[in-house]
């Protein structure tokens, strides 16, 4: 990086050193169906060109309001254009965005907006405006709320989005004149975003990020990530998120349509309407996509079934050929061939019939899950990364995709291993620490002899001898058993949920004798097997309390757990009766499980569980 501070594109192109920089190329080249959404039952389709003149008159109007160098403006919404616009509005004026999740607690998002000191906040519209005025009114800094659909209140604060573009539209020359010295003077150094951490534990810490932060990760990415202009990616992870919000700056650079998915609900039909190229995603996404087509190969018979899973079988044996780079025998590939024309050609078809892959993070990705996907003609790469990394630190890519790896470090970020395991990140992606918290920052970052800043992730990991990373635990996860050993829970948990009537599942069992797990069963798949059964029951809650039933899961965790060491396999189940979500506090918004808000909710049933079982399965450890 030169003295400018400018990034250098990938190849030798010209220099970018701020996402205003790299939102002015974007709306240059002129993109048709630069942003889309869907309203009314049809698509609608915002062109490069009418982008840049809303973000350009949403700017001048927060302008107008007082918003420049220095400003907060908070951003609670679900994802459509307006989103992208205003955040897009706000850095051109040399302010920092603070995104919120639409899904956060009133209380949290209260705490947001106090502890950043936010003077204007969007929001999408009377829904938001409703569940959170409490917190809008506890904010002391807040001047004024911009609202994209009407809110139809009376508070004085609010402001229609359309009266912003009004205002934006009406600025005087003077205004408008010191706004583009404004825009000019950003720089790659300024604070671009305050994003607040999900908070599996304690309170949400504000990570700031800067524009040379994003636009370094966002080059970085371009620079692995094949696609070309005009092809087209799906967006449904919120953009609240900076994994989905650094993808949306990558399509924008590189020419991408972006189309927003309606909602989590309607991504599948989404994905058949819009057919795109690219998505990313978490894993319980491609879980859910995995169960329900294996469900429904078992609603149509045994035969149906028994050609369904001989395909999965040969994908997976393909797949861990083909992706370490070895050459599949002519025997495989003809097996390959007839799965794909048999079932997963469908598989494609349901996602649109054109992706060439999907990109995954936010979670560990089940390795034969992503030997299914692979072999079926639909790649995951799988990334890793944190919001104070901005966020990618490693990624697979289409042409080194080590499945069972979150890849290699992308251009211009180290990666190293701390003696411990933790691995340690440095880069021009790295935070400028936590916003009013110096002692959680010196924890995090730690400057070498050398002068280089690397941050403490907190996870675990491993390279194997081509330099792939493999992410072992979260550090603050490990659960330690009264016997003293140490047991890393998502590598198990994933082993389990490798079952059709497993949903969800948390292990637990830090200080106690034994691990045991909390599973939320695949409801439609007990009641198929309780109808082949013969199982008898008037209602859910008592399907799940039946001994078969119960006996069922317990053999499907043993058998999926088989290779596990004596010490980690689980001991004891307990099956719950509704999914672990957002809104009742166990996930944070990025699906992440909450463990001390599990334990803590789930507190009578674990101790009830661990009496009954701790006799049976007294263990030496």
């Amino acid at each position: 990086m030169g003295a400018t501070g400018k990034i250098p594109e990938a190849g030798g192109g010209p220099q970018v050193a701020t996402l205003v920089e790299l939102f002015d190329r974007a709306a240059a080249a002129g993109q048709p169906d630069l942003l889309n959404y869907k309203r009314d039952g049809r698509w609608h389709h915002l062109a490069a060109r009418e982008v840049a003149d809303r973000v350009r008159l949403a700017a001048l109007g927060l302008f107008a309001l007082g918003v420049g160098p220095g400003a907060r403006v908070g951003l609670l919404s679900e994802n459509r254009p307006e989103w992208t616009i205003a955040d897009l509005a706000v850095l051109c004026c040399g302010a920092a965005d603070v995104p919120v999740y639409a899904t956060q607690s009133p209380g949290q998002v209260g705490y947001i907006l106090r502890d950043a000191a936010v003077e204007v906040m969007f929001i999408s519209g009377r829904a938001q405006y409703e569940r959170v005025r409490a917190a809008l009114d506890s904010a002391p800094a807040l001047r004024v709320i911009v609202s994209f659909d009407p809110v139809g209140t009376g508070d004085e604060r609010v402001l229609g989005f359309d009266e912003l573009l009004r205002r934006g539209r009406e600025a005087g020359a003077d205004l408008a004149a010191r706004y583009e010295e404004a825009r000019r003077a950003v720089s790659a150094e300024q604070l671009a975003t305050l994003i607040y951490t999900s908070g599996t534990t304690g309170e949400p810490k504000g990570v700031m990020l800067t524009h040379r932060n994003l636009v370094s990760n966002v080059l970085a990415n371009r620079a692995t990530l094949a696609l070309a202009p005009g092809e087209v990616a799906l967006s449904f992870l919120p953009l609240s998120h900076i994994f989905e919000r650094t993808a949306l700056y990558v399509y924008l650079s590189l020419g991408v349509a972006v189309y927003y998915a309606e909602s989590v609900e309607a991504v599948a039909a989404n994905l058949a309407e819009v057919r795109p190229h690219c998505m990313t995603s978490v894993p319980r996404l491609f879980e859910k996509i995995y169960a329900k087509t294996m469900e429904r190969a078992e609603a149509g018979g045994k035969a149906r079934t028994a050609v369904a899973r001989w395909a999965v079988g040969t994908a997976k044996e393909w797949a861990e050929v083909a992706s370490r780079g070895g050459r599949p025998g002519a025997w495989l590939d003809l097996k390959r061939r007839v799965a794909m024309r048999l079932v997963f050609a469908k598989w494609r078809e349901a996602v649109g019939g054109r992706i060439r892959y999907f990109v995954s993070g936010g979670a560990p990705l089940e390795t034969e899950l992503a030997q299914v996907f692979y072999g079926a003609g639909l790649p995951i790469l799988q990334g890793y990364g944190l919001t104070e990394s901005s966020p990618v630190i490693t990624s697979n890519t289409p042409g080194a995709n080590r499945l069972g790896s979150v890849g290699r470090p992308i251009p211009g970020v180290s990666v190293r291993l701390a003696a411990d395991g933790e691995i340690l990140c440095a880069g021009p992606n790295v935070m400028l620490g936590y916003y009013g918290k110096p002692e959680a920052t010196a924890e995090a970052l730690e400057l070498d002899a050398e002068g280089r800043l690397w941050l403490h992730t907190g996870d675990i990991g491993r390279f194997d001898e081509d330099g792939f990373l493999y992410i072992t635990d979260r550090k603050k996860d490990l659960l330690k058993t009264s016997g003293g050993k140490y047991i890393a829970p998502q590598p198990i948990e994933n082993l389990i949920k490798r079952s059709r009537f497993v949903n969800q599942v948390v292990v637990i069992g830090d200080q106690r004798k034994f691990p045991a797990a909390l599973i939320v069963p695949q409801l439609d798949a007990l009641e198929s097997y309780a109808a082949l059964k013969g199982i008898a029951y008037r209602e859910p809650a008592e399907l799940l309390g039946h001994p078969r039933i119960i006996d069922l899961i317990e053999r499907q965790v043993e058998k999926q757990t088989a290779e596990l060491a004596h010490f980690e396999k689980i001991k004891a189940v307990a099956l719950l009766d509704r999914e672990l979500t957002i809104e009742g506090g166990e996930l944070t918004p990025t699906l992440k499980v909450k463990r001390r808000a599990v334990a803590e909710k789930y507190k009578q049933l674990i101790d009830r569980l661990y009496a009954e079982r701790e006799e049976k399965y007294a263990v030496r450890q």
